[in-house]
C-alpha cells in the first residue's frame, strides 16, 4: 500500500520536529520543512524528506507544492505549525511588527492550504492548524500574537465548513504550555520602545514571553503523541486542547466575567498599580 504523506511546516525544533518524528513512527512519508534545511538532518536520518521553506515566501510555497505533486503525488496530512510570537505592549507595535506577526501566523497557513488544496481534495486529507489558547484568552503584552492566533482560529472554522463538501477535514489545535524554543524566540521578538510608557513593566513583558516555558510544561513529544491520537481518530472533535493549562486557560475566558478576569491579569502582570 502507498504510504500516507504528511507535510509539516516549522520542523527545525519543538512541536514540528516532534510531530514529524511521531508521523514517521506511524508510517507516514514525512515532508519536513524549515527555513534552514540543515536543522532537519536528524529527521532526514530517520527517513524524512527535507525541504527549505520560508512560509512567508510565496515562490517557496508554490515550489514546495509542486515538488509534492511531482515526487509524492498525494497529500494526506498538512500541519500548519510554523509560527512567530511578537511580544510587547500594543502601543509599541508598529505596522511592520503587525505585518510580520500576521504574515506568519495567518496569511501563511492560508497560502499553504491554497497551494496544496488539489492534493488534499484527491486524498480527502486533513488540515491541522496549530493555534493557541492565547487565541482564546488574551493576556497583556502579547496582544499582537493573541490576535493572530484568534484570526487563525476563525479561518480554521471557515475552512472546516467550506471544505467539507470536498472531503477535506480541518482540526484546530490549541496548545497550552509546551516545552519548546518558543520562549527564547519570543524573547528575541520583544518590541518595546526606549521611550515606552511600559519601560517600568519591561520584566513583566519578558516574563510573558517565557510564560509557556515552565517545569510543568508539556513536552513536545507528549504533545505530538496526543495530537496523533486525534489525527488517527475519524471521530475527532473540531478543536483539540492539548498541553499544560490548555483547558484551564480556555475556562477562564468562557466562565469568568470579564471584570474578574481583567483584575486577575492586571494583578499578575503588575498593571494594577501605576
Amino acid at each position: 500500500m502507498t504510504k500516507p504523506v504528511a507535510l509539516i511546516t516549522g520542523c527545525s525544533s519543538g512541536i514540528g520536529q516532534a510531530l514529524a518524528t511521531v508521523c514517521l513512527d506511524e508510517g507516514y512519508q514525512v515532508w519536513a520543512t524549515a527555513r534552514d534545511p540543515h536543522s532537519l538532518d536528524a529527521l532526514v536520518a530517520r527517513g524524512a524528506m527535507a525541504m527549505k521553506l520560508n512560509v512567508n515566501d510565496d515562490a517557496q510555497v508554490l515550489a514546495c507544492a509542486q515538488r509534492l505533486r511531482t515526487e509524492a503525488g498525494r497529500l494526506d496530512l498538512l500541519v500548519n505549525n510554523a509560527g512567530y510570537g511578537a511580544m510587547g505592549p500594543i502601543l509599541d507595535a508598529d505596522r511592520a511588527t503587525l505585518l510580520k506577526q500576521f504574515d506568519t501566523n495567518v496569511f501563511a497557513p492560508v497560502a499553504m492550504v491554497r497551494a496544496v488544496s488539489d492534493l488534499l481534495r484527491d486524498s480527502k486529507g486533513l488540515i491541522v492548524n496549530i493555534g493557541s489558547v492565547s487565541g482564546v484568552t488574551t493576556t497583556p503584552f502579547s496582544g499582537v500574537y493573541c490576535a493572530s492566533k484568534a484570526a487563525l482560529h476563525a479561518l480554521s472554522d471557515a475552512m472546516r465548513l467550506e471544505l467539507a463538501p470536498f472531503g477535506i477535514k480541518v482540526l484546530t489545535v490549541m496548545p497550552g504550555a509546551i516545552a519548546s524554543d518558543f520562549g527564547n524566540n519570543a524573547s528575541a521578538a520583544i518590541t518595546i520602545a526606549e521611550d515606552s510608557w511600559f519601560k517600568p513593566w519591561e520584566k513583566a513583558v519578558q516574563a510573558r514571553a517565557k510564560a509557556s516555558q515552565k517545569s510543568t510544561s508539556t513536552s513536545a513529544a507528549d504533545f505530538s503523541r496526543e495530537l496523533m491520537g486525534y489525527i488517527k481518530n475519524p471521530l475527532r472533535p473540531e478543536v483539540a486542547l492539548i498541553g499544560t493549562s490548555s483547558r484551564s486557560m480556555v475556562r477562564l475566558k468562557r466562565w469568568l466575567p470579564a471584570s474578574i478576569l481583567d483584575a486577575r491579569l492586571r494583578k499578575r502582570f503588575g498593571l494594577d498599580r501605576n
